[in-house]
Formats: C-alpha cells, sequence, structure tokens
C-alpha cells in the first residue's frame, strides 16, 4: 500500500481542528455575546459551531448534554462558548502540563449544568423549541411554547447564523446611522 496514503487517512487519534494564528491573532479572552459586532458574531458563532462538533463527536456526547440546537439556548451557548475558552487555554503551549486535568475537572461540572439546561428547556435530537420563561408578577404570560423540528442541522445553523449576523448588522446600521444625523444638527 501507498504510504503516502497511509498518512493522509484520518486516524481515531487525530485531535481537534488545528487552531492558526488566523484562528485565534490574540491570546484567547472571554466572549461577550451581546458586544460582538456583525463580523465578529459570525466568526464566533462558526468557531463555536465547529469545537462543539469536534467535542460532541470527541467525547460521545448525548443529545442530553448538547442537543444539536443547542445555538437557539443563550445558557447554552455562553456555557459552551466558555468551555470552548477554557479548552484553548488549557491546551495552548504556553500552560503547565496539568492544565488540561483542569479542563476535564471542569468539563465534568459543564456537562451537569448543560444536562439541566436541556432538560428545563426540553429541547430534544430531532426537534428544538424555546428555553421556558416564567412570567413576573405585573408581565404578560409567557406565550405557548411550540416544538418545531428540523431536517438538515446544519443548513438551519447556517440559517440561523445568517439571520443574527443581518440582526447584529442593522442595529450597527442604525446605530452608526443615528451618529451621522447627531452631527447633521
Amino acid at each position: 500500500m501507498n504510504d503516502q496514503h497511509e498518512m493522509d487517512e484520518p486516524d481515531v487519534f487525530d485531535g481537534p481542528p488545528r487552531v492558526t494564528n488566523a484562528d485565534m491573532p490574540e491570546p484567547p479572552h472571554p466572549v461577550n455575546w451581546n458586544l460582538l459586532t456583525a463580523h465578529e458574531l459570525e466568526q464566533e458563532w462558526l468557531a463555536l459551531n465547529r469545537w462543539v462538533d469536534w467535542l460532541r463527536r470527541t467525547y460521545g456526547l448525548p443529545v442530553a448534554v448538547v442537543p444539536p440546537f443547542w445555538h437557539h439556548h443563550p445558557e447554552m451557548v455562553w456555557e459552551l462558548s466558555a468551555l470552548h475558552l477554557h479548552w484553548l487555554a488549557a491546551y495552548d503551549p504556553e500552560q503547565n502540563a496539568s492544565a488540561p486535568l483542569g479542563w476535564h475537572r471542569d468539563f465534568a461540572d459543564a456537562r451537569e449544568r448543560l444536562r439541566y439546561w436541556v432538560t428545563a428547556c426540553g429541547t430534544r435530537g430531532d426537534r428544538d423549541r424555546p428555553t421556558r420563561q416564567a412570567a413576573w408578577p405585573g408581565e404578560d404570560p409567557a406565550p405557548t411554547i411550540q416544538d418545531f423540528t428540523f431536517t438538515d442541522r446544519d443548513a438551519e445553523f447556517v440559517e440561523f447564523v445568517i439571520a443574527q449576523v443581518r440582526k447584529r448588522q442593522e442595529a450597527e446600521d442604525e446605530f452608526y446611522a443615528g451618529l451621522d444625523d447627531d452631527e447633521a444638527q
């Protein structure tokens, strides 16, 4: 058999996607999803999605821990984002050798929180619904929650990101237009 062909074959010990300087121009820092520009938002969604896909496959995580539609649930986005950044820091070549053990300890805690949130929101492998919100006294009752079914998770993710980026871009455009109006006065 051709040695070159054998070298090109993926193997079970292949690691996560390689992180290059293009992916990470500076050391990892916390991501505040509320403050990202439209461009940053798109980049963060794509990077987090790649990492979550690697995570679920590498650790054999069930839907009860990381459901396909995690990106629709802010509580899961924040948790997975923090876990991703913690992983990047723990496996940084400049980190000490015991850092990955700390990550795995924290990963065990994070799995328990993710299980709780998956149970609370009711998302499943083939369908999703918004996380239930309790109305506080004086607020309108929460709307009735309906399940949504999806047949192609990846296509749905792309549509979701496009919609999120468009919404963020519209907010940025509106903000900057307001600044232009203030300067004109």
